[in-house]
């Protein structure tokens, strides 16, 4: 199905909705040239995917755009501290790296602009990436309360773009050590 855009007016739409949902002109930054789209059934962008790997997702219901881990880092790359961060406590990135939510009691700082549902970056104390994710509430609630989800997050970055785990390269995953646990 041809949706009667060329590829070039694609980019340049999801480049828009970047800067107005992130502000700025991180549109470019975020969405290079080269990008490649997966469409819905109706002709919709639905991923926007960079050299093989999901950057983001269109939001059917509202058009908004919905971050991977790979599109946080180019993010982040464009966007100077503290713009969308989420600051949390070095002891808990281990957790929340692994796609665990983040917690209002572990946030150190945030960006005051945030606002409950907006696409946010996890980072540790350092401001390296630990994870992307959906706001739960605003940025001044996450450092006013004690308890509950700061960040519902989407995706860690211990996790690969398709949102598996990656597992650590000496944990031997061979099919026979597999076996040799199994009660059969």
């Amino acid at each position: 199905m041809s949706t009667g855009y060329s590829e070039n007016s694609l980019l340049r739409r999801v480049q828009v909705i970047a800067d107005f949902q992130f502000g700025g002109n991180v549109g470019a930054s975020l969405f290079p040239e080269g990008c490649t789209f997966i469409h819905s059934t109706t002709g919709r962008i639905r991923q926007v995917l960079y050299e093989g790997t999901r950057l983001a997702t269109v939001r059917a219901s509202d058009g908004r755009l919905t971050l991977g881990i790979e599109g946080a880092r180019r993010l982040m790359a464009a966007l100077p501290a503290p713009g969308y961060r989420v600051t949390i406590r070095d002891d808990v990135a281990e957790f929340v790296a692994k796609g665990k939510n983040a917690f209002a009691k572990h946030v150190t700082a945030a960006d005051p602009r945030i606002r409950a549902g907006d696409d946010v970056l996890v980072v540790a104390g350092d401001d390296r990436l630990v994870a992307c994710g959906a706001a739960a509430v605003s940025g001044p609630e996450m450092l006013a309360f004690n308890y509950g989800v700061a960040v519902k997050v989407r995706q860690g970055s211990e996790k690969d773009a398709s949102g598996k785990h990656q597992s650590a390269p000496d944990e031997g995953d061979d099919e026979e050590a597999r076996h040799e646990c199994r009660a059969d």
